[in-house]
């Protein structure tokens, strides 16, 4: 894919997406020995095995795209996410029935799982909008698919100068996965929108799924917590 002459916004650096992954692995898979080990080394396993490409491809900067290397970075994040489901699922089920001495390690395991989900759905956010990095910094902006989500800047055109500068039209700014990993955390601790706006439905599902899996982690940590003071 090159560059539209349009486009004046940098290609958006590897690194922050790739250390998440790393961090979200690195916690997922330090899960304690109850939570499916198999499952949990075969996701690690994929996890590497799929990043691995993706770097070779784009060591720097996310400036080359193929359609493999498209399905294998959607690929990814989706493995990360739903495993991470099935380890909140196991632990809902631990949290309501293990006894209170046992209570500790859980709530532990309850910190890893719900920061695995904020980067897994930062993830998911990222790549979907737009048409992934690649394409949201490349592409001519009337070729972009539709945008998923709306952030600030993308309607900041006509506010005071210092802060119009920042926005979509003059500065050709474009979202990069620190806007998505803080819409993700902001989305999973208020359990609704903050300064971003879903758009299409899909967009809208994903939110709601991570505020409901939220709000149900937090409630159960908060009642597990009491319990053991008590």
């Amino acid at each position: 894919m090159t560059r539209d002459p349009s486009r004046r916004a940098a290609a958006e650096s590897r690194w922050p997406a790739a250390l998440a992954i790393i961090v979200a692995l690195t916690l997922y898979t330090t899960l304690p020995g109850s939570f499916f080990p198999q499952l949990r080394y075969v996701v690690l396993a994929i996890g590497i095995v799929l990043l691995i490409p993706l770097v070779v491809l784009n060591p720097r900067r996310l400036n080359r795209e193929q359609r493999w290397s498209r399905w294998l970075s959607i690929g990814q994040s989706l493995v990360l996410l739903l495993a991470n489901q099935v380890a909140l699922v196991q632990l809902v089920i631990q949290l309501v029935t293990v006894p209170n001495n046992d209570g500790h390690p859980l709530l532990l395991a309850a910190l890893q799982v719900w920061v695995t989900n904020v980067i897994a759905f930062a993830l998911i956010f990222w790549e979907l909008d737009r048409g992934g990095p690649v394409s949201r910094r490349l592409r001519a902006r009337d070729k972009l698919e539709p945008a998923d989500f709306r952030f600030p800047q993308d309607e900041d055109h006509d506010a005071v100068v210092e802060v119009a500068v920042r926005s979509s039209v003059k500065a050709d700014w474009v979202p990069a996965f620190i806007d998505y990993l803080y819409f993700s955390l902001s989305n999973s601790m208020a359990f609704s929108p903050t300064d971003t706006m879903p758009l299409s439905h899909r967009a809208k599902a994903l939110m709601g799924f991570e505020a409901f899996a939220g709000f149900v982690l937090l409630a159960l940590v908060i009642s597990r917590a009491v319990s053991l003071l008590g």
